[in-house]
């Protein structure tokens, strides 16, 4: 038993334990959240029956035909897709120009790029809120301040992926490209930028999972219901009476966010095969 204790290659039964027993911990109860969108009662803790009653086939209650948790789902849609069609591009253009930027002033560029990423999100929503508040007031509260907000907090994630596909793939073959005639613009239409493909992707797909998810800056930068997301819905109603329906809700996000994720890391692998290296690696060049 000491020599076994004593040796350092020894499989670590411990830390595997430890990392189940609170994978466990995490997954279950939600878990138990997404069984009971299934309950065929009213009962969020006592099992009666499975049925899609809170799906779809109540005819006032369930989530295809209750207006509040339909416009709910309606506003964290829009909001991502939106954040998505301007964050990614301006991602990109921002991750091309700071890999191709050099100094003192490049570095605390990227420095700032990093900061909503280290940022407490109390704290962004905050910021957020008083700048919108105070200094941007031709700006109202609502969908157009959440939408600022979510892109603020998002090119960061986009800058991170992007640059590093460009640290993997290099400069060599933009530069045979314009040694064989190409314009800077056509090297980086032709060549560039149908590599980055998978990260782009990827991109979209991170942004799209990290804006329908948000809480914080939706709650702080919302103006009322209207403009209601899926998180500040579930946050409000389940302090009240809520039904299976909010469950079922729940799920539907979480599939969605799920959906994105996997898609993401399946783009990168796929486009990924063959090469040297691991996004991990890349993220770790970037300069500050």
């Amino acid at each position: 038993m000491r020599a076994w204790l004593e040796n350092p290659w020894r499989r670590p039964v411990f830390l595997a334990t430890f990392t189940w027993l609170f994978i466990c911990w995490a997954i279950v109860p939600v878990l138990i959240a997404i069984q009971f969108s299934f309950n065929s009662g009213r009962s969020r803790s006592t099992w009666q029956g499975f049925s899609f009653r809170w799906w779809w086939e109540d005819p006032t209650s369930s989530l295809a035909h209750d207006p509040d948790l339909k416009r709910a789902m309606w506003n964290s849609l829009v909001l991502a897709l939106l954040t998505m069609l301007i964050a990614v591009p301006l991602g990109v253009a921002l991750a091309l120009g700071l890999s191709r930027w050099r100094g003192p002033v490049a570095r605390g560029s990227n420095l700032l790029m990093l900061i909503p990423l280290s940022t407490p999100e109390i704290v962004m929503g905050t910021m957020l809120f008083l700048a919108f508040d105070s200094l941007y007031t031709t700006i109202p509260l609502g969908r157009t301040a959440m939408l600022l907000g979510h892109v603020t907090f998002s090119v960061s994630y986009v800058v991170v992926i992007v640059r590093g596909r460009l640290l993997t793939i290099g400069s060599d073959l933009e530069e045979a490209a314009q040694d064989l005639g190409a314009t800077p613009m056509q090297a980086v239409r032709t060549i560039v930028l149908p590599l980055l493909g998978p990260a782009i992707f990827a991109s979209l797909m991170i942004v799209f999972a990290t804006s329908i998810d948000d809480f914080v800056i939706s709650a702080f930068l919302s103006a009322d219901a209207s403009t209601e997301t899926v998180p500040m819905k579930i946050y409000s109603t389940v302090r009240g009476s809520p039904t299976p329906a909010l469950n079922a809700m729940a799920t539907a996000m979480l599939l969605g966010t799920m959906l994105a994720l996997i898609l993401a890391v399946i783009a990168l692998k796929v486009f990924r095969r063959g090469e040297r290296g691991s996004a991990v690696e890349d993220f770790a060049r970037i300069e500050l």
